[in-house]
């Protein structure tokens, strides 16, 4: 399936495709039904709340996330470069 095909539904559309008999799932696609033992051992893990912070940056290095994404997204992709930067710190601090 290419990008331009796939859509977003809420919970209630996908419902209405599923009873209306469009909804077809791959034979295999992986299933969610996890044995007894999983949820035996599994542990609630909540995330920390991002923190909100004012960043001055340099023009070009702004407007290189901006224009070499589809527009929007750029902060997001400015955060995940900085996560890598961090693990790749951390995974070198550990040698």
């Amino acid at each position: 399936m290419t990008v331009e095909a796939m859509k977003k539904l809420s919970l209630a559309e996908i419902r209405a495709q599923k009873d209306a008999g469009k909804l077809h799932v791959a034979p295999d696609a992986p299933t969610t039904d996890l044995p007894d033992e999983f949820w035996a051992h599994a542990q609630v893990v909540e995330r920390e709340n991002k923190k909100s912070v004012h960043l001055r940056l340099e023009p070009e290095v702004f407007r290189y996330f901006q224009e070499t994404g589809q527009g929007k997204g750029h902060i997001k992709r400015m955060q995940d470069v900085l996560a890598a930067y961090v693990r790749a710190q951390q995974k070198a601090s550990t040698r």
